[in-house]
């Protein structure tokens, strides 16, 4: 075998042409197309996206989809398994239930029903929405308040940035369970209450985290350069303090979708949540444990819903946090 010198191994360029020394290899891409390149390549983490976006369609589509009233009652069907042809086939313990209280062919409860008759299903969409409801409006608190009160306190600084601090912890000592029960002896107990209450302390990390990145990123060279040319604060922030701290506030946002779901779902369990006879997984998830071991589905679908839109959010956030720290390295 002949042997290659070490001149065979590498190619001459020609550098005599300004546009070729300084061409670039790879293309630029801005901070959204390096996210989803770099999200793509993680598959848990697509496969998570494509969870969450399917969920959030089907409780868009709930009005369109459920195949029954979820408020509707038939005790005639009542406590029935469920039924998916070619999956479930409806018995209980060999027994044809769905024959035995005469339910019409063709009729097919795909969760079962509860005991009132009321198509869980059905419910399980429409407590999925209630509960999705929920968590996007913790995050809008977190991205309004949170965001806005963050960035105020670290710019400013000083006596204004001490007081703040000293608001956010009054806030943050206070638990939220107690809040939502100061809140419902004004307010009536159900969907805006809990979001109420939820808001009112869901944006304090937010805000700590927000005014910590204020306090780093304001003394760089072109926040001062801008301050120099007399840019107003509001200008300054929206132009280079938010652009700078979006994968932060994104990552934080993704956190704070599944904390707030399991509130309400915690609320809703306790009994303090969303009233009867609406529908969230909290609630289906407290009427299916009482009666867990004879009808073990009244509790299973709406945990298993549960459980998948948790893991998948917070797969979601890890991935995007283990970029945005990449990301931080490929710079340095």
């Amino acid at each position: 075998m002949a042997e290659v010198s070490e001149k065979d191994l590498f190619q001459r360029v020609d550098l005599s042409h300004t546009a070729d020394r300084e061409k670039i290899a790879s293309p630029s891409l801005n901070f959204l197309q390096d996210s989803w390149r770099r999200l793509t390549k993680n598959k848990g983490a697509v496969f998570s996206l494509v969870i969450v976006l399917a969920i959030i369609l089907l409780a868009i589509l709930a009005p369109v989809i459920a195949p029954f009233d979820p408020l509707e009652q038939n005790a005639q069907f009542a406590n029935l398994p469920a039924r998916i042809p070619g999956l479930f086939s409806g018995l209980r313990n060999g027994v044809d239930v769905y024959a035995q209280q005469g339910v019409p062919e063709g009729v097919n409860f795909y969760f079962g029903t509860d005991n009132l008759g009321r198509d869980l299903f059905s419910r399980v969409l429409y407590g999925t929405q209630t509960s999705l409801i929920i968590a996007f409006a913790a995050a809008l608190f977190d991205i309004t308040i949170g965001v806005t009160y963050g960035i105020i306190s670290g710019w400013f600084g000083g006596r204004v940035d001490t007081v703040m601090q000293r608001f956010l912890e009054i806030i943050s000592a206070i638990p939220n369970l107690i809040i939502l029960v100061l809140m419902l002896l004004v307010m009536k107990p159900g969907l805006v209450s809990i979001i109420v209450a939820i808001g009112f302390t869901s944006w304090v990390t937010m805000a700590r985290v927000v005014r910590a990145q204020t306090l780093k990123l304001k003394n760089l060279e072109y926040i001062l350069a801008s301050r120099s040319l007399g840019q107003s604060f509001w200008k300054i922030a929206f132009k280079h303090l938010l652009p700078n701290m979006a994968g932060l506030i994104i990552i934080q946002t993704m956190f704070s979708i599944p904390s707030a779901i399991f509130f309400e779902a915690f609320l809703s369990f306790l009994g303090i949540g969303i009233p009867v006879p609406d529908a969230s997984l909290g609630s289906l998830i407290n009427g299916g444990y009482k009666t867990f071991r004879i009808y073990p589905n009244l509790m299973w679908f709406p945990s298993g819903v549960l459980c998948v839109l948790m893991i998948s959010f917070n797969l979601l956030a890890r991935s995007e946090e283990r970029f945005s720290r990449n990301a931080v390295t490929d710079l340095v």
